[in-house]
């Protein structure tokens, strides 16, 4: 079986060896020492100012909604994962969808300014498959507005734009370390926060409100990050730029071999140093997509339609036609892109592509 992903795994031995750190202080949560080596670490690596990590990388989104959307509308794109729409709604928000961009897939930033109301409180935006929104343009129009703006960044470990990293950009940008993820610790995410104020708020919502130990800045809830993964994260990073490397041989062995007559993929925004998170092809329509799915599953390989389907389809937002992102959202497949992928195994999915007939 070729998956449509894999799980980067450090030596085991290496590992065990920063756990027993933990086994040894039997310090397992709470923020202990090797969480915070990990937070150091990823600020230096990622070149940003304030970083927290958390247990996953949803409940970062849900603590900025909190402070941010305050219960009003926030403005963000139908073609992202569900979390990003979930977090809206779980936080009593209300989505307004925004269409995107053809070529890059996210928001487009043109058509923000039209769904801005009394009522929008704040944008979030995602850097779809880690390519960067229009940042600059998306910054001053919340200036202009008053609006906070929170990157859903999940893809964007270790891309730069601009000479700087992406995360730099935006009130928060939110990172999953979900263990499908280029760097991860099993499960869990961070947070980027660009001002100290900021920062200090979302920190003390993940952990209960606590100011002191019997003193509360506020309502919180518990989104802090164990050891266990910590341990697991201080494992992968040393590893994090061959990782990177990798994927991009693959992904350039990808654009080698398929035949794009009657394919497309997508665009990396200019001035974007990327991290070939993902390999999305487009295709010509919903049925090649599924007969696609089906001959490369008969080979017993996986792929996934991923984003499917366009958020604003979901049966708990108010429907609003998003005509780019329903249909790319129809058509755009991930094929498998994992460290250890070999290149017999690309030649055979090449294969099923190319001999598709359309």
């Amino acid at each position: 079986m070729i998956t449509v992903t894999k799980t980067f795994l450090p030596p085991i031995a290496e590992y065990q060896a920063i756990l027993q750190r933990a086994w040894d202080k039997q310090w397992m949560t709470n923020r202990g020492e090797l969480v915070l080596e990990l937070e150091d670490k990823l600020k230096n690596y990622l070149q940003v100012p304030h970083l927290t990590c958390t247990n996953n990388g949803t409940v970062p989104l849900q603590i900025a909604l909190e402070l941010f959307g305050r219960e009003g509308e926030v403005i963000t794109t139908p073609f992202s994962y569900v979390a990003t729409t979930a977090s809206i709604v779980w936080q009593h928000c209300t989505p307004v969808f925004v269409d995107i961009h053809p070529e890059y897939l996210t928001i487009d930033e043109t058509k923000i300014e039209a769904a801005i109301t009394l009522k929008t409180t704040a944008i979030l935006a995602t850097h779809v498959f880690g390519n960067p929104c229009a940042v600059e343009k998306i910054d001053r129009i919340a200036k202009k507005h008053n609006l906070k703006v929170v990157y859903d960044a999940a893809h964007c470990f270790g891309v730069t734009y601009k000479g700087q990293s992406l995360l730099n950009y935006g009130d928060v940008s939110t990172l999953s370390f979900h263990a499908t993820k280029l760097f991860h610790t099993g499960e869990g995410g961070c947070w980027v926060a660009n001002n100290k104020e900021i920062s200090d708020s979302m920190y003390y919502s993940h952990n209960f409100g606590h100011y002191k130990p019997e003193q509360y800045f506020g309502v919180g809830i518990n989104a802090k990050m164990s050891e266990l993964q910590a341990a697991m994260g201080l494992a992968v990073l040393p590893y994090i730029n061959s990782i990177i490397e990798e994927r991009k041989q693959i992904y350039e062995t990808y654009n080698l071999l398929i035949n794009f007559d009657e394919i497309n993929n997508i665009s990396i925004r200019k001035d974007t140093k990327w991290n070939y998170s993902y390999y999305p092809i487009i295709l010509k329509s919903e049925e090649v997509l599924k007969l696609l799915m089906s001959k490369l599953s008969e080979k017993q390989i996986s792929t996934r339609r991923y984003f499917y389907p366009s958020l604003n389809t979901l049966n708990y937002v108010i429907y609003k036609e998003m005509k780019i992102s329903e249909d790319i959202s129809k058509r755009i497949l991930c094929l498998p892109i994992y460290n250890g992928l070999t290149g017999k195994e690309i030649e055979l999915i090449v294969s099923v592509i190319n001999d598709l007939k359309y």
